[in-house]
């Protein structure tokens, strides 16, 4: 046999198995999609961000029992379910409610218990003014991405100073960190991301924004993530007044608080209490506090290079 008769079969398979990787290629794509089954049921197929351009927050669905979206899942993905069986399906359909269809609402109440973080915590609250214990309970859902608009503010005392809360103050203290008078106006804040604040200069009476790290029998200490000096040692005054303002932190809420809420309602099947509240924004407000006598508040102004 001539040798290029010989090379007739080689190119052509060469020439096939070219075709077959080139095919793969623009195909791969759509096969792949396609061995992957479209699950109607499932969280999210194109997840949205928590919060949309014109700052609506989006919250997803929401499972009214979580046994069923559970079993349909473990169901799901054993492959013993495919959108066919109208038994398994048209349960789950009904088990699943879309937050973002409910229209939102304004609720005004007092704090009754809280738990968690800005992230996914919750606040039980009760509507009115009144302190009645049979009240019915409805609970707060802090959106779990943390961009519900928290903002906590009035007069607190020094037992709300925690470790890792940030305050801000006047204060002059030496080239060790040292306050020679006590401190008698004190804010707790909540910055804004990316603030830096301003060094301390020693010797000087300066706006001073830092992280507690402990307060203990009137003294405390402070972190500052500026400059040379970086602890700080200040006395609390006995009449010193803490003020809280526009703080963002679950932890500064309390029974009896008083809350406006604006959120969207839910008290069908699964709610907690008398309706969970999914909630786009808490503004909080402290129990009142009898100012000390002698408590003179202090300015507003901020120190540091993203003053807030």
């Amino acid at each position: 046999m001539p040798r290029w008769n010989r090379l007739v079969p080689l190119c052509l398979r060469v020439r096939r198995l070219l075709w077959a990787v080139a095919l793969s290629s623009v195909f791969a794509g759509p096969v792949w999609a396609q061995a992957t089954p479209y699950n109607p049921y499932a969280d999210s197929h194109d997840p949205l961000p928590p919060v949309a351009a014109d700052g609506t927050l989006h919250w997803g669905p929401f499972y009214k029992s979580a046994a069923i979206q559970k079993s349909y899942e473990r169901l799901w993905n054993l492959g013993a379910c495919r959108g066919t069986n109208k038994a398994i399906t048209t349960p789950v359909e009904r088990n699943k409610m879309v937050i973002d269809n409910l229209p939102e609402e304004s609720f005004s109440g007092r704090v009754r218990a809280t738990t968690g973080t800005l992230a996914g915590g919750m606040v039980a609250f009760t509507e009115g003014t009144s302190d009645d214990s049979t009240a019915a309970v409805l609970i707060a859902q802090l959106h779990p991405a943390g961009v519900t608009h928290m903002q906590v503010g009035g007069r607190s005392s020094a037992a709300a100073l925690k470790p890792g809360m940030t305050v801000r103050l006047r204060a002059q203290v030496d080239n060790k960190g040292r306050a020679a008078d006590p401190v008698r106006n004190l804010d707790i804040v909540t910055p804004p991301d990316g603030f830096i604040p301003d060094p301390i200069r020693p010797g000087t009476l300066d706006t001073v924004v830092g992280t507690v790290v402990q307060c203990r029998n009137g003294i405390l200490l402070l972190k500052v993530d500026a400059g040379k000096i970086r602890r700080l040692s200040l006395s609390l005054a006995d009449d010193a007044e803490i003020m809280i303002v526009d703080a963002a932190q679950l932890d500064l809420v309390a029974p009896g608080d008083q809350v406006e809420i604006t959120g969207r309602r839910w008290s069908g099947e699964g709610a907690m209490g008398s309706g969970t509240v999914f909630t786009s924004r808490i503004i909080v407000t402290k129990m009142a506090v009898e100012p000390p006598a002698s408590a003179q508040p202090m300015s507003n102004e901020v120190g540091g290079t993203n003053a807030f």
